[in-house]
């Protein structure tokens, strides 16, 4: 047998191995990998899979609160809820919410997090105070502006010589409570901005420089294209928040639906029906109704940044 021979029969015996090798690998890689991940799945599938499904079968039942036995009804929850004009206005002020917060949230933490990183003297301090109001509990938080939108007493009529009924007028009641969450939440968009701002190479901006381009040009051209997944994740993660918006609204109109409803929001609206008026059954239809738009939200963030991603190559 010539040598030409032997290795044409050696080659594939050594690669069929070697495969073999890596697949024995992968396998023990998986299962003592499981043995860290199994904590975890056990916890998500117990409070998260669980409820889900559970909310799920109630959700086709006329369950309530008092633990009596749940008849099986159907799609009827369902047909109610997509008739139920509560339903719809509760889902409108969530919405209105998040069109007000998201936009403004993004570009406010983008403008401290560029402050707070060219700025020199007393930097520690500047980033501490910008940070610091995310740290508190969403009560604290709520029960601070809710004093200070006070008409009477509060300090932002008295500050800006204002009349204005911030937390018993429809029309001011729901401004309130997005600048009650501007003033918290933005603390944690703008710790990822400034993040974001410190990993982009100083050289960029000094080859810029020696372009002759100024500092409105590199902020055009360098810092926000540098910035875009950070600013999509930014997106991303406040309307799924804004969208879910609860403590701050609730505790603000003294755990009330605000004056004539007008920041009701869909996730105290099921609360609502399920443990003020005991309806456990139709409380779950709207939250699955609930969950899916906001399922299908994220989809839709997920598939347009794929797009993105794939046309910019």
């Amino acid at each position: 047998m010539s040598a030409t021979s032997a290795e044409t029969i050696v080659r594939p015996a050594r690669a069929r191995t070697a495969a073999d090798s890596a697949t024995v690998r992968r396998r023990q890689g998986f299962q003592h990998g499981g043995w860290f991940v199994a904590p975890f799945l056990a916890l998500f599938a117990l409070f998260v899979i669980w409820p889900l499904l559970r909310g799920l079968y109630l959700s086709f039942t006329d369950a309530n609160i008092s633990g009596d036995s749940a008849n099986f009804i159907g799609l009827d929850n369902y047909r109610e809820a997509l008739k139920d004009p509560l339903m719809w206005d509760a889902l409108g002020h969530s919405a209105y919410f998040t069109l007000l917060v998201v936009p403004c949230i993004t570009v406010l933490a983008l403008l401290l997090a560029m402050l707070a990183h060219h700025i020199e003297r007393g930097k520690w301090l500047w980033r501490l105070c910008f940070f610091l109001p995310f740290l508190l509990p969403s009560t604290v938080a709520a029960n601070l502006w809710q004093w200070l939108f006070n008409p009477g007493t509060g300090m932002v009529n008295h500050v800006f010589g204002l009349e204005t009924p911030w937390l018993t007028d429809k029309s001011y009641a729901m401004l309130a409570v997005v600048i009650t969450t501007l003033w918290w939440t933005v603390g944690f968009s703008f710790l990822l901005y400034l993040a974001a701002l410190q990993g982009i190479p100083a050289h960029l901006y000094e080859a810029a420089k020696l372009d002759g381009a100024n500092a409105w040009h590199r902020i055009l051209h360098i810092t926000l294209p540098m910035l875009r997944n950070i600013t999509g994740l930014v997106l991303a993660l406040q309307i799924l928040a804004s969208l879910q918006v609860f403590d701050q609204a609730v505790v603000m109109q003294d755990f009330g639906p605000g004056p004539e409803g007008s920041t009701r929001t869909f996730v105290q609206y099921t609360l609502e029906q399920g443990f003020t008026s005991y309806r456990v059954g139709y409380a779950s239809a709207i939250s699955i109704i609930f969950f899916v738009i906001v399922a299908a939200v994220a989809l839709a963030r997920m598939w347009l940044l794929r797009n993105r991603e794939e046309g910019g190559r």
